[in-house]
């Protein structure tokens, strides 16, 4: 008997990891997917991540963790600094993903970008560069999008994709909507030493930064981050003086990397903000997706993957046989435990950033169990 799916066409609003996934996760179940992007053109922006085993799960499972791997540096293990340098002690990486996989692998986010790309193209999936969503009506089992450019279109499900700073949200009837977390982030991509396997440094006083990372993302280079208050202050540095600034106490492997960091460098700071919705994603037959509807500080690594997540699942749910309702109201509340596990781990992790001397401040239990719980498939 030849399957009822509830979807058969498809537009993706948002061309990140969230909406690329899951174009490709749907075109390969027979769904006539098209994606939009306000961007006129892809470019290679941005800069490394950490990518967790339950999203190389994700990636194995759309048939592309063989060129994802290839641009990645595995790591199994995070080694914990003091901000002298010493060892303070060496994690290992829950398997999120099953044993089959590497814990993490560090990455440059443009490559993991072409890698989707490429896979979407390949599939048959329709990009439109330099397109948005204006507006949208649902029209029982269809919705109705209005583009930038006046075209009006009909499809079975309307994907929100758009990240944090969605300008559709707040349409579908979510009155959530992004908070600062009391931290800002400073991302570099800059070079190692091969003896530098990645780490996380803890400060001893309130001086410069919160804490310091690095992530191997190929044989010579690192990504690195620098976590601080949320503005930046107006004492006149240029931004890699600025970094070097936040960096000044902290010694060891951290000496190399700050001294990396020059005019030359191209360096990102922005405020981390952050949101959860924890009622429906959806008004009717347009859904909202990945950061969209979750989004937190990257404290333990899981942005992406929980995007990627909501791809696959969301994917698999409405081209199974059935109610296009009853379908996403399911997705729902899969998804809900998982991702509010994450969040609220996250965002007490957050906390202790900014109040590391808490009596109850055990960052290092908080961020194992939080991986651990998520070992299952989502």
């Amino acid at each position: 008997m030849e399957t009822k799916m509830s979807v058969r066409s498809a537009l993706i609003v948002g061309g990140g990891f969230t909406g690329l996934t899951t174009s490709i996760a749907l075109a390969q179940r027979g769904v006539e997917v098209t994606l939009v992007d306000k961007a006129p053109a892809w470019a290679r922006v941005g800069h490394g991540l950490t990518i967790q085993g339950n999203a190389l799960r994700v990636f194995k499972e759309i048939g592309v963790i063989d060129e994802v791997l290839a641009v990645g540096q595995a790591e199994n293990a995070v080694t914990l600094y003091f901000a002298d340098g010493r060892v303070m002690a060496e994690m290992p990486t829950p398997r999120t993903g099953g044993d089959d996989l590497p814990a993490t692998i560090g990455a440059l986010r443009p490559d993991l970008h072409e890698i989707l790309v490429r896979k979407a193209e390949s599939l048959g999936v329709e990009i439109r560069l330099g397109f948005e969503l204006t507006s949208f009506e649902n029209d029982g089992d269809t919705a109705t999008s209005v583009l930038s450019d006046g075209t009006t279109e009909s499809w079975d499900v309307i994907v929100v994709a758009e990240g944090i700073k969605s300008q559709t949200r707040p349409k579908l009837g979510i009155t959530e909507d992004r908070r600062p977390s009391g931290l800002g982030i400073w991302r570099a991509v800059t070079s190692r030493l091969p003896e530098m396997t990645g780490g996380i440094a803890y400060p001893f006083d309130d001086q410069g930064a919160f804490k310091v990372g690095y992530t191997p993302v190929s044989d010579s280079q690192c990504y690195i981050f620098v976590l601080c208050p949320p503005q930046r202050p107006d004492n006149g540095l240029e931004g890699w003086q600025e970094v070097q600034r936040l960096m000044a106490n902290y010694h060891g492997q951290f000496d190399y990397l700050r001294e990396s960091i020059g005019p030359d460098t191209f360096l990102n700071f922005q405020e981390i903000e952050w949101i959860f919705v924890e009622g429906p994603w959806n008004r009717g037959r347009v859904v909202a997706l990945g950061e969209t509807v979750h989004a937190v500080p990257p404290l333990i690594a899981q942005g992406a993957a929980q995007c990627v997540e909501d791809a696959l699942l969301f994917a698999e749910y409405v081209t199974a046989d059935g109610d296009f309702d009853t379908q996403v109201a399911e997705f729902h509340a899969r998804r809900i435990p998982r991702v509010k596990g994450v969040v609220d781990s996250t965002m007490l992790l957050a906390k202790w950033e900014l109040d590391p001397g808490a009596p109850d401040a055990d960052p290092g239990r908080v961020m194992g169990q939080a991986l651990a719980a998520l070992v299952p498939a989502p």
